[in-house]
């Protein structure tokens, strides 16, 4: 018998454990990374900075491209009617001006990449430290950033692209 009242007593324990855990609400939350990189004024900000960095070399590129098929355009013209020796030396120019604007091309972008990858780098870091600032504020259990399913009354993506767009740069 006195076997049996201490189960009781352990299971009426346990119980009282579990009612108490479930009254405490699990406070959960979710922010759309993707809407922050898009619509944060810092977001916006960096994306500037990155235009206004590589705006000139892209112009060249540009310009090198429009150039590069004027010649070959007017070589589809003319090659009928040159002499084999300077028809082949057009083509081989042709051929080195294409290949120095596809090196200038490649390097272009992967300069573009590696900048835009740090801008990006900046923004999330700033993203997550505001997300970490109202998480410990507010005192959330836990703050998703990817999710196949959100209800929307735990997206707070709105609170947090404000609290980034009204703290000062660093």
């Amino acid at each position: 018998m006195n076997h049996f009242l201490r189960h009781i007593c352990a299971l009426t324990f346990c119980g009282l454990a579990v009612v108490s855990v479930q009254a405490q609400e699990l406070r959960m939350g979710f922010v759309s990374t993707d809407r922050v990189l898009k619509e944060a004024g810092t977001a916006k900000a960096a994306q500037a900075k990155l235009e206004q960095e590589f705006s000139k070399r892209e112009k060249e590129l540009v310009d090198q491209k429009a150039n590069i098929k004027s010649l070959a355009d007017k070589f589809e013209r003319e090659a009928p009617t040159l002499p084999e020796t300077q028809r082949q030396t057009r083509q081989k120019q042709l051929l080195e001006q294409d290949r120095d604007f596809q090196r200038k091309s490649r390097e272009f972008q992967e300069d573009l990449n590696a900048r835009k990858n740090e801008e990006l780098q900046l923004v999330i870091q700033r993203a997550n430290k505001v997300i970490k600032d109202i998480a410990v504020a507010e005192k959330y259990d836990f703050i998703f950033q990817d999710a196949v399913y959100v209800n929307p009354k735990h997206d707070m993506t709105d609170k947090v692209i404000k609290a980034l767009n009204s703290a000062p740069a660093k």
